[in-house]
């Protein structure tokens, strides 16, 4: 089982996950011709694709699903809230309507091999949702978006092998930023996103003796960068009431434009 970044950040984001038979991305948030090359150097292409899962309607994560729908007819799976937003935002284009599979929280299925789990996240969108996946005894997920996380957010993302996590911005950076005050509140509320030292919290509640490995996902371009999300991360797990050291477990930034390292497990 393996997960690359292809892209994660305030202006687009695409994970692949698959195993050795099946293969899917969530979210399709940049250029088709972008998912196509991060797909080409895993050395795969869209007709690989089993499934694209949705997270939300927002256009940093749909923005290539048309092309990608239209050229490979791929199955579309997302909450019914979600589709009924991709449908209404119009941005896609004629995509045929067939390609949606309806999905729910908490009710796991199956595309081949690799068991989806889908879980409720707290955003300004319809009816979002993460994705928890396994594959045999194997366990990855990527929660992203998250304007502020729970007792139910933690089950789902314990005993994890790989993480993807939201560090989306820095409280400072954010509040002295050029941003809209509207705008401000907006990321820092509770259906915003995730900080850096939210995220390190949150960390602190998950982490466990077989985690091989944490991705940081989803930074701003404007409100934060990769070495401040990393420390900060580093620092609130040192920090926090856990027996483990940020030393303990390999913690990278998942890139805005560029590939990150293939995690397998």
């Amino acid at each position: 089982m393996r997960m690359c970044s292809i892209a994660s950040g305030s202006s687009g984001n695409c994970i692949y996950i698959g195993s050795q038979s099946h293969h899917i991305l969530i979210d399709a948030g940049i250029s088709g011709k972008r998912v196509e090359a991060g797909l080409k150097s895993l050395g795969l292409s869209g007709q690989d694709l089993d499934g694209i899962l949705i997270t939300h309607e927002h256009s940093d994560h749909i923005r290539g699903l048309g092309v990608l729908a239209r050229k490979y007819e791929i199955p579309i799976y997302a909450t019914p809230g979600t589709i009924a937003g991709i449908l209404e935002a119009g941005s896609l284009g004629q995509v045929d309507e067939s390609l949606f599979v309806k999905i729910r929280a908490d009710v796991p299925f199956s595309i081949g091999d690799l068991d989806v789990s889908p879980f409720r996240i707290s955003h300004d969108a319809a009816e979002p949702a993460a994705y928890r996946i396994a594959c045999g005894e194997r366990a990855m997920a990527v929660a992203t978006d998250l304007g502020i996380y729970t007792d139910y957010t933690l089950e789902h993302l314990k005993n994890l092998d790989v993480l993807l996590l939201e560090a989306n911005h820095d409280v400072h950076m954010l509040e002295v930023g050029g941003y809209p005050y509207y705008l401000k509140r907006r990321i820092a509320g509770d259906r915003g996103h995730l900080s850096n030292e939210s995220a390190g919290k949150l960390l602190c509640e998950v982490l466990h003796d077989n985690l091989k490995s944490i991705l940081l996902g989803h930074l701003s371009k404007e409100n934060n960068y990769a070495e401040l999300a990393r420390e900060t991360v580093k620092l609130e797990v040192q920090l926090g009431d856990t027996p483990y050291q940020p030393g303990d477990f390999p913690i990278k930034v998942a890139g805005r434009d560029e590939l990150s390292p293939c995690i397998e497990v």
